[in-house]
C-alpha cells in the first residue's frame, strides 16, 4: 500500500502520526460552531452598520473545510468552506502563540477545521475572522482535486460527488435546491388535503409500468419479489380502501439502461385524489409547479432546458395558462 500513495498522501500521514506522538487528536468527535460562514457574514454587516467601519463582532465559531492558505511570515490568511459558502480567517503568531501558529501553517487543503474569534473587515473589504484558537478537526489524508477551481472530469464527478460538491461550490445549490422542492412540494400537497404515505418498496407484482424490474428472494416467505417501478399500485388501493388524497414521494428501480440522464433507481413523486376528473388534476399540478417556483426561486420565471439536440438553455416562464392545457 505505501508504494500505491503518492509522496503527498505519504506526508500527509506523517503528519497525522506526528500529531498523535503529540498527544493531539486529529479527529474530533464535537465542535460547538456559533455560525455557518453565511451567518457569520450576515453577524458582522449587522454589527457594521451600528458600530461603524472600525466595527468587530463579538467572539464566534466557525467550523469547515480549509480550503485556501497563504503564508506571510507571522501572519497567515486562509480561507474555509462549509455548506453555505465561504468566509476569510486571520491567524497571527502574536495572537495564537508560536507553538499553535506552526500547526495552523502546517495545515493542508482538506483539512477541516474549527476556529474561534473575532470577525472585521480588512482594508481590502473583506469580512475577516481574526482567530485566536484553532482547532483540527478531521486530517485530510488525500488532496483535493488538481483542477479544484472547477473539477471537470465528468466521470470523476457523478461517481466521487464528495470531490464534486468540495471543487463545484454551484453543484451544492443544485443539492440544497432539490431538497427545498422536495420540502416544498410536501407543503403544497398537505395544505390541500393530502396525506403523505409509504408503500412497500418490494412488490410480489411487477406491476405500474412496463420497464424491467430488478429481482429478489424473500427467504422467509420463499417467494420471488420486486422492486419497485412506480408507486401506483398501492396508492390506488389506499384511494379504494377510503383516503381521499394521498402522495408518496418515494425511491423507484428500473433494471434498465442507464447514462448520464437515466439513472436505475431515483425518486418520483405520485399522488391521487377522488371526486374529480382530469382537468382537476391538470389544475394541482399547475398550482403545483407555480408554488415551487414561487418559493424555491423567487420568481416564475426560470432558465430551463429547451431542446436536448440544440444544447442550449434559455430562460422563459415556468407558469402555464391552465386553460392553453386543455385538448
Amino acid at each position: 500500500m505505501e508504494a500505491e500513495r503518492t509522496e503527498q498522501e505519504l506526508q500527509r500521514r506523517q503528519k497525522l502520526q506526528a500529531l498523535r506522538s503529540q498527544g493531539i487528536e486529529p479527529y474530533q468527535s464535537r465542535f460547538d460552531r456559533t455560525h455557518s460562514s453565511k451567518e457569520a457574514l450576515a453577524l458582522f454587516e449587522q454589527v457594521e452598520k451600528s458600530a461603524g467601519a472600525d466595527a468587530r463582532s463579538d467572539r464566534v465559531a466557525l467550523a469547515g473545510r480549509l480550503v485556501a492558505i497563504r503564508v506571510m511570515g507571522k501572519a497567515t490568511f486562509a480561507h474555509i468552506q462549509d455548506h453555505a459558502g465561504r468566509i476569510q480567517l486571520l491567524a497571527k503568531v502574536d495572537r495564537l502563540g508560536e507553538e499553535a501558529y506552526r500547526r495552523f501553517t502546517d495545515l493542508d487543503l482538506g483539512d477541516i477545521i474549527g476556529v474561534r474569534g473575532v470577525l472585521f473587515r480588512t482594508k481590502r473589504g473583506e469580512i475577516t475572522c481574526e482567530v485566536d484558537d484553532v482547532v483540527l478537526l478531521a486530517k485530510a489524508l488525500r488532496p483535493l482535486p488538481e483542477k479544484y477551481h472547477g473539477l471537470k472530469d465528468k466521470e470523476l464527478r457523478y461517481r466521487q460527488r464528495y470531490l464534486d460538491l468540495i471543487a463545484n461550490p454551484e453543484v451544492m445549490e443544485v443539492f440544497l435546491m432539490r431538497s427545498r422542492i422536495v420540502e416544498e412540494t410536501r407543503t403544497f400537497l398537505k395544505a390541500r388535503g393530502f396525506i403523505e404515505v409509504e408503500t412497500p418498496v418490494l412488490q410480489a407484482m411487477a406491476g405500474g409500468a412496463a420497464a424491467r424490474p430488478f429481482r429478489t428472494h424473500h427467504n422467509a416467505l420463499d417467494m420471488e419479489l420486486y422492486l419497485r417501478i412506480a408507486l401506483e399500485l398501492y396508492l390506488k388501493r389506499l384511494i379504494i380502501g377510503g383516503f381521499d388524497r394521498v402522495f408518496e414521494i418515494g425511491r423507484i428501480f428500473r433494471n434498465e439502461g442507464m447514462d448520464q440522464w437515466h439513472s436505475p433507481e431515483y425518486t418520483m413523486l405520485e399522488l391521487y385524489q377522488a371526486y374529480t376528473d382530469v382537468e382537476g388534476m391538470m389544475e394541482v399540478t399547475e398550482s403545483l409547479v407555480i408554488h415551487l417556483a414561487e418559493r424555491v426561486k423567487g420568481t416564475p420565471t426560470i432558465p430551463r432546458w429547451w431542446r436536448r439536440s440544440a444544447r442550449r438553455w434559455t430562460t422563459t416562464s415556468c407558469v402555464p395558462t391552465f386553460h392553453s392545457c386543455r385538448r
